[in-house]
């Protein structure tokens, strides 16, 4: 349920700037969102598809960009993606691990007609 307010601020700030962009229509939007961001793609697509409509981003295509989960070790220095929920080094087995990527959520991109 939380992805009904993620959707509306994406609908805010994508009207905003194809307004300032002198856009007549929204045709695609690239949205970048991590593991860890805990956003479903589904809910988000089903949301904008209701509270869309009537505005210049009515037609517009979300295109999901998806970002692994990448940790550094703070002990062995390496840089890894953990499979199946492991989240120790795979080198040194170490839980001393700083986030590098996997909890991003942002708009990247906005593609309009003028």
């Amino acid at each position: 349920m939380h992805e009904l307010p993620i959707t509306e601020n994406i609908l805010e700030i994508v009207i905003k700037h194809a307004n300032n962009a002198g856009a007549q229509k929204v045709n695609s939007i690239n949205i970048v969102i991590g593991k860890l961001a805990s956003v479903v793609d589904d809910s988000v697509q089903f949301y904008w598809d209701i509270i869309a409509k009537g505005t210049i981003a009515e037609e517009a295509n979300l295109k999901f960009i998806r970002i692994p989960i990448k940790f550094l070790c703070q002990d062995c220095k390496n840089e890894f993606s953990p499979t199946d929920n492991e989240f120790s080094c795979s080198e040194c087995k170490s839980i001393n691990l700083k986030l590098l990527s996997g909890r991003e959520f942002y708009i990247e991109s906005i593609e309009i007609e003028n």
